[in-house]
């Protein structure tokens, strides 16, 4: 058994993923690399060992159950232990649902949804017997608010979520220190908006404000070493997921106004484009898109569970101050 801890990281190759597998390396850690695209694990893999982590480099598709399987009992036989499993596969398409096809959709659902379930099952495997280790999930604020444009995205990322509650409660029942915990990103600086599915007549955008992958894989290490219940990454996430819960009706409002032109820059995109959906684009995207000038370094991530007992706190002591004030006018 390695002396190192061990974490793997599913859609490392680029991207979210590839900046947490280098956050993870930085501590000096085991870091198993998984994703489809040959050459951006390999960059994954450099990056890694440059970083001062051990990498195990593990080409699959999430989609593939006995694949996720297969590869959490190579880490074993590697490393002896699974300390931290992160989940960030992910593939997407842009569109309206009008223009999705069947198969587009069952194919976000089966990585975007399914590779995560598949990923916590097999990281439940090898942590059971030890009684311990941390998954980490990988969100989204449109686990809660969704928007035009990506319905099938939207939809795995709120699976996830009622996935996760339900497991969690499961392992709350077995008494189990299996700690679960999700985080929620606002938009990002990835190479997803170019290679992405889209039928939309300009190039992608994230919404902004557009956060840098390094500050997201920062929160993400805290929450893998803290483990909250959940962590709101950013005050865009924050605002997106309070402002569904009080004003659905205003956020649909809105998004049917913004939510296409917001997602779009104002340059043609290119009819002949590669898109990574059902297969790999080949090439080393890196950790960056194509956003760099207006991408933020540094964010904040909330604990929601804290933040609403201080909002709880704030709105018991304003009554309080309000029924005293009425108390001493009745003297």
């Amino acid at each position: 058994m390695s002396n190192r801890n061990t974490v793997v990281v599913t859609g490392a190759s680029a991207g979210v993923g590839r900046a947490v597998a280098i956050a993870f390396a930085q501590k000096g850690w085991n870091v198993a690399l998984i994703a489809r695209g040959k050459e951006g694990l390999e960059g994954a893999r450099q990056d890694v060992e440059a970083a001062g982590g051990h990498a195990l480099v593990l080409p699959l598709d999430v989609a593939d159950p006995d694949a996720v399987f297969a590869a959490a009992d190579q880490v074993m036989a590697e490393w002896g232990r699974i300390d931290v499993w992160v989940n960030d596969a992910m593939v997407t398409i842009f569109a309206p649902v009008k223009e999705i096809k069947p198969d587009e959709f069952r194919r976000v659902t089966e990585v975007t949804y399914l590779g995560q379930v598949y990923g916590t099952m097999a990281a439940l495997k090898h942590m059971r017997p030890r009684n311990r280790g941390t998954i980490v999930q990988v969100g989204s604020a449109l686990s809660y608010r969704a928007i035009p444009l990506q319905s099938a995205y939207c939809g795995a990322k709120f699976a996830i979520r009622g996935f996760t509650d339900a497991l969690r409660s499961e392992l709350d029942h077995e008494r189990s220190r299996i700690r679960l915990t999700m985080v929620q990103l606002p938009a990002v600086n990835t190479p997803q908006f170019d290679w992405a599915r889209s039928r939309m007549p300009r190039k992608l955008q994230p919404v902004p404000p557009i956060y840098q992958p390094e500050a997201i894989a920062k929160e993400i290490l805290r929450a893998a070493l803290e483990a909250p219940r959940e962590l709101w990454i950013g005050r865009s996430a924050l605002k997106a997921i309070f402002g569904g819960m009080l004003l659905p009706l205003l956020g649909d409002r809105i998004l049917a106004s913004e939510g296409y032109s917001g997602q779009m820059t104002a340059e043609l995109a290119s009819p002949d484009r590669r898109d990574n959906l059902f297969e790999p684009v080949p090439s080393d995207p890196g950790v960056h898109g194509r956003f760099d000038r207006s991408a933020n370094p540094d964010v904040r991530g909330f604990d929601p569970v804290r933040l609403k007992a201080g909002i709880a706190c704030a709105l018991i002591a304003g009554v309080a101050g309000l029924v005293a004030i009425a108390s001493s006018r009745r003297v």
